[in-house]
């Protein structure tokens, strides 16, 4: 059995996520035992009292402990997921390219979280977008330049950390330039190091000058500069971060649970070579039990004693969460804010007033009137998880005022969207869907809909690629019920 420092160190770089709105009894007993964080997921929220709730019994628990989520705005929210964030995807911000805007946006996202009890948010994305038809990153990246995703990077973490929330930039070294997700399998950017140096680093690099408290880890293959472990566990890449950019705060892995890091090795190994080769605080993935975490201890004092894991690499990781919570900490009593109103109910942030500044937009489109919106489906990738999207019921109030008299259709097949299309026949036409260049059935139903409607509004919700055959009139850059709801007051207004 471990000594009660090394079991509390130990516990100290853990995250695990759970199940359900309420805390569960092992994960207090965990947390007063020295749990470094948690890290909550859509199925953890149902409203901000509940939400609330959860994250007071959580630093009840461990005052010490870290609150973590993934709200990026846009497409991955998780305060959100029920009704869609009000707040763009970074794509759009990148391109309307106002770095007071995105940094309103951080500093919204933060009083939000703030709010919630929550302390980091594992975001922003510093992946530069390199290839349109990545399934992970997407919209979740400001660009494809390097310069301009770093002024949004440091803008974004200024306006979070401002509100007293920890930003977590990801995926080091950058995860824009694959053409795998992660979550299903382990991808490589085959790019050489100068150019890794002048690309895929330098939102990196700007962002830790710029004073972020944490980073987050990708599980890539990097092969100029290792062959052999993905990013989160390879002590040469992480180098690149601690020693030519200077990073000297928290190193969080992304979630072990994922295939990238864990196909063929197990979690309990993976978190052994992740602390070894330079990672502080281990995001273990999103249903986690105690048994998991015991495996885990057990798995990290056997290499302790092995001599695998430098015990002192250890402690080393445990204090720098401590002060990554100390940092999250002083920024809250520079900036003291009323989490609550008298009622218990979570402060409101009034969402942003977007524009259609941030969309592509290739021909002119005509005001629509009683038009057939029509979604294609397909589902969401993993990092997003289940959440409303695009043109749907959620966004009925202000489809009923601005189009009134529209329908709303979602297809899933070939079949579907023959009757559809039939439908729709002497009607407008709004079809919209996201990645209609990399997902086959959107690729074969985008070139069906221009066969046989042309005169139909085709929007790419996604990311577009400019190689693809078939190319949307309207591109907004993201699904998220804030652009959306733009779309709609496009929709009515028209273009010309």
């Amino acid at each position: 059995m471990p000594t009660d420092p090394l079991r509390r160190a130990i516990n100290a770089t853990l995250m695990p996520g759970f199940e359900g709105p309420v805390l569960p009894g092992w994960l207090a007993a965990e947390l007063a035992d020295g749990l470094g964080s948690v890290c909550l997921f859509g199925t953890n929220i149902v409203d901000p009292v509940q939400v609330r709730a959860l994250t007071d019994a959580v630093h009840a628990a461990n005052p010490a402990a870290l609150v973590a989520t993934d709200e990026e705005g846009g497409d991955v929210t998780r305060l959100h997921h029920r009704h869609g964030s009000p707040y763009p995807a970074m794509a759009y911000l990148g391109r309307v390219d106002d770095e007071q805007l995105t940094e309103q946006v951080g500093a919204g996202i933060g009083a939000e979280l703030r709010a919630a009890g929550i302390d980091l948010n594992l975001a922003p994305d510093a992946d530069v977008n390199s290839n349109p038809r990545n399934p992970v990153i997407g919209v979740r990246s400001f660009g494809t330049d390097a310069a301009l995703v770093a002024r949004h990077v440091c803008a974004y973490t200024r306006g979070l950390q401002g509100a007293g929330v920890g930003a977590v930039v990801k995926h080091f070294p950058g995860h824009g330039d694959t053409a795998t997700d992660s979550h299903r399998a382990l991808p490589t950017i085959g790019v050489d190091a100068d150019t890794l140096g002048t690309r895929e680093l330098v939102p990196f690099a700007a962002v830790v000058r710029a004073g972020t408290l944490a980073v987050m880890t990708s599980h890539i293959l990097v092969p100029a500069i290792d062959p052999d472990l993905p990013a989160t566990l390879s002590a040469p890449v992480l180098a690149l971060l601690r020693e030519r950019l200077g990073f000297t705060g928290a190193i969080v892995s992304d979630a072990l649970d994922m295939a990238g890091a864990s196909a063929g090795r197990g979690i309990p190994e993976a978190a052994v070579l992740a602390l070894a080769a330079g990672v502080d605080l281990l995001c273990i993935g999103t249903d986690n039990t105690a048994e998991q975490l015991a495996e885990i201890r057990a798995a990290v004092v056997r290499a302790v004693a092995d001599g695998r894991l430098p015990q002192r690499r250890l402690f080393e990781a445990a204090g720098r969460v401590a002060a990554l919570g100390q940092a999250v900490a002083r920024s809250r009593q520079a900036r003291p804010t009323e989490p609550t109103t008298g009622s218990g109910q979570a402060q409101r942030i009034e969402p942003l007033s977007l524009t259609a500044a941030g969309f592509a937009i290739s021909r002119p489109i005509d005001p629509v009137h009683a038009p057939v919106l029509l979604r294609l489906d397909s589902p969401a990738n993993i990092a997003a998880g289940p959440t409303v999207w695009g043109l749907g019921e959620h966004l009925r109030q202000q489809l009923d005022a601005a189009l009134p008299g529209c329908t709303l259709l979602t297809v899933q097949t070939p079949g579907d969207l023959d009757a559809a299309l039939a439908a729709a026949t002497g009607r407008p036409l709004v079809v919209q869907g996201r990645d209609l260049a990399r997902v086959p059935f959107l690729v074969a139903a985008a070139q069906t809909v221009r066969s046989r409607r042309p005169d139909a509004v085709l929007v790419e919700l996604g990311w577009p690629d400019p190689a693809t055959a078939t190319s949307p009139d309207l591109v907004t850059f993201g699904s998220g019920t804030g652009q959306m709801v733009c779309l709609i007051e496009l929709l009515h207004r028209g273009t010309r």
